[in-house]
């Protein structure tokens, strides 16, 4: 019986020792498996303003390195609700990234509309769809995750990790973890 119980405290203390012996890590997230990972959220649809339906689609991911930041690219349709006509066109998006260790995931911050266009549609109602377009901008990408990691994917060597931050790569993201304590 007392065999049995060193042999747990044996057990407990050789895990302990790996955690502490196991550091930092770093995980590689290449541009195909954030871009494959954003196409099935979409295509995306939203009420703006009470008076439009508007559907995202297409999203593609840009990662610009440089800056630390990404941009998504989206194929826009807008329909106002009390008229029979439907807007098409793009928006581009881009913010800078931030973690959320609680969810276990990445998501756009700062979001700010780059670019934003409509075909066959006049300067005066170009300008009344951007105001919808930065609504839609901050709400969409504020709640949608670039990445969510599965608990599994933070668990190396029988330790536990926690997502404490990311840095960009010309290709990828590179999320920074920690074991937890």
């Amino acid at each position: 019986m007392n065999l049995k119980r060193y042999a747990i405290f044996a057990a407990a203390l050789l895990l302990a020792a790996c955690a502490t012996l196991i550091g930092p890590r770093e995980v590689n997230l290449p541009q195909e498996k954030l871009q494959a990972s954003l196409e099935r959220k979409f295509p995306m649809h939203q009420r703006a303003l009470g008076v439009f339906e508007v559907e995202l689609s297409h999203p593609r991911l840009d990662i610009l390195p440089d800056s630390d930041r990404v941009a998504l690219t989206f194929d826009l349709g807008v329909t106002p609700l009390l008229a029979r006509q439907s807007w098409h066109g793009s928006m581009l998006v881009s913010g800078r990234l931030r973690v959320d260790s609680m969810r276990n995931a990445i998501y756009i911050a700062d979001a700010h509309v780059d670019r934003f266009n409509v075909e066959g549609v006049d300067e005066g109602k170009q300008n009344q769809l951007a105001s919808v377009a930065n609504l839609l901008s901050d709400k969409v990408i504020r709640d949608m995750p670039v990445h969510t990691f599965r608990p599994e994917e933070l668990r190396y060597a029988g330790v536990q990790f926690v997502l404490t931050g990311i840095d960009t790569r010309p290709g990828a993201l590179v999320a920074k973890l920690q074991p937890a304590q």
